[in-house]
């Protein structure tokens, strides 16, 4: 299963159906409602759907938008904000997500989980690698200060991470829908790749899946924090899905497969038919980049 995200796309609509049109037209059965889709793009939304052109293979939270907002949010409330309203905040925009996707008959929810509230390092490494400074005392000791400091604070955030989670793996599961639980780039957001296993052992309902982000991941390997292809094959018994897209060394990521540092083949043995696939490209892109990006994953990956 193929599909590309509305993220490439619904800036330029203020019709939902013409928007999923556009994705038919490029040769997908399968869209990805991306959390960038506006309250206003609902109606020609289930219009498309209702008349049979086109499917969801799948809907990022939070979605749609929450009444007001009109820019892409994943990250607008956290289920790990120390702040009681922030945290049901999320979980009222969530379980509306979760209803709306059953609702269009999508497969999965994907999620951002949140992060601990630390400096931020990442786009500092990012530069760094940038000028070949990876192998210096400096960017050394940046990394173990970020190890240090993340493991040493995530402990409250983590556990009302889990408690949002709880609330809404019951109603996942009444509607026969996943909790993609996706890996994200940023170095204090969560989950730490190290701690996925103990989450999924931690929260054993079937519901909860990973999702994993091709870009996310190489910027953390560009970084030096983990080897792709081994923290996707660490999790391969739980995969459900994937956001396709490459990144431009050293952090520059939503690129055309091919034209980056992802080593698309090296993931090829991870890649299931039953996959959700879902390319999620910048809406820079053109129309001719993501046609020769998609044609390079198909070839890699198969039809």
């Amino acid at each position: 299963m193929y599909s590309l995200s509305t993220c490439w796309n619904s800036h330029r609509h203020t019709d939902g159906r013409a928007m999923l049109r556009e994705i038919r037209d490029l040769g997908f059965e399968y869209a990805e409602l991306s959390h960038g889709t506006r309250i206003s793009l609902l109606p020609g939304i289930m219009e498309a759907i209702d008349a049979g052109e086109i499917k969801i293979s799948s809907v990022h939270n939070f979605c749609p938008l929450p009444m007001g907002v009109n820019y892409s949010a994943p990250n607008l409330y956290k289920f790990s904000a120390d702040r009681d309203r922030e945290r049901e905040l999320a979980l009222r925009y969530t379980l509306k997500t979760i209803e709306f996707a059953a609702r269009v008959k999508a497969k999965v929810v994907v999620l951002h989980l949140g992060s601990v509230e630390m400096r931020d390092y990442t786009d500092k490494l990012i530069e760094m690698v940038g000028r070949n400074e990876i192998e210096t005392p400096k960017y050394e000791r940046l990394c173990a200060e970020v190890a240090e400091k993340r493991e040493r604070a995530k402990g409250p955030f983590v556990e009302r991470v889990y408690e949002v989670l709880r609330k809404i793996i019951p109603e996942a599961e009444m509607r026969g829908l996943k909790l993609g639980c996706e890996n994200r780039e940023a170095l204090e957001e969560l989950p730490f790749e190290e701690d996925f296993q103990f989450m999924f052992r931690e929260l054993r309902s079937p519901s909860m899946v990973y999702w994993h982000d091709c870009g996310h991941a190489q910027i953390k390997e560009n970084l030096g924090f983990i080897h792709h292809a081994m923290h996707l094959e660490s999790l391969a018994e739980r995969l459900f899905g994937f956001h396709i897209h490459d990144v431009q060394f050293p952090g520059r990521d939503h690129c055309t497969p091919g034209s980056g540092t992802v080593d698309f083949a090296a993931l090829k043995p991870f890649v299931k038919p039953e996959h959700v696939k879902v390319f999620e490209f910048s809406p820079q892109m053109s129309v001719a980049d993501l046609q020769g990006g998609v044609a390079h994953i198909k070839k890699l990956w198969g039809e």
